[in-house]
């Protein structure tokens, strides 16, 4: 039996966390007595891993003042979580879910979360038992490096996979490890661009997975 490995993207793809994003840096750089970058940059770097994205954000700032922002956010984050500012997209628990009851099809997540985030997230929805392999930012290099993907292909025995995601970086990573690239509309990165990163195809709502992913492995949907 050939093994279908599907992989997601966290933040813009399976769970709308832009308010509790944007609010866990505004708490940051307010804790650092730094003017908050705008919302529009924040949403853009948005799937780096954490230290990456800041620098990103603020080039000019010297690594401890970053170390700082870092330890802020997260700080942030983890005391004002909540499920009503991180809800799933429409649709994607049952999507989700009919994937999983595939036999053939196995699903992963790669995420710039940190395993405690992605732990935390994944108890509010109780999604845990869908995913058999789970890759985060704590134990890889930032995306678009490919390895959180490469680590999905060695723990479940497939010969590779389809990424789905809402950013470049996605897209960037997908192709770095040859995987098939699905870009989501609904995330942080305009259509236009995951497409010019690659996307094999986007799609504009989560019913419309199951038939591209059928169209793809080129089985009845």
């Amino acid at each position: 039996m050939t093994l279908r490995l599907v992989v997601f993207d966290v933040d813009g793809t399976l769970v709308d966390s832009q308010s509790a994003i944007i609010g866990a840096m505004r708490a940051a750089f307010a804790a650092c007595d730094l003017p908050a970058p705008m919302d529009s940059d924040t949403l853009s770097i948005v799937g780096l891993s954490l230290d990456i994205a800041i620098a990103r954000l603020r080039p000019d700032l010297p690594a401890p003042i970053i170390a700082r922002l870092v330890a802020a956010y997260k700080d942030s984050f983890s005391t004002n979580r909540q499920l009503s500012t991180m809800p799933l997209y429409p649709g994607a628990l049952d999507v989700v879910t009919q994937l999983h009851e595939q036999e053939a099809t196995l699903l992963g997540i790669a995420t710039g979360k940190s395993r405690r985030g992605l732990d935390h997230l994944m108890t509010l929805h109780d999604m845990q038992r869908f995913f058999v392999t789970t890759q985060v930012a704590d134990n890889h290099p930032s995306k678009p490096h490919p390895s959180m993907l490469h680590a999905t292909l060695r723990e479940t025995g497939a010969d590779g996979g389809i990424m789905i995601g809402d950013t470049t970086y996605d897209m960037d990573m997908a192709r770095a490890a040859g995987f098939t690239a699905i870009g989501v509309s609904w995330g942080y990165h305009r259509a236009e661009h995951l497409h010019a990163a690659g996307a094999h195809v986007v799609i504009d709502a989560f019913d419309a997975l199951p038939g591209a992913l059928a169209r793809l492995w080129e089985v009845p949907a």
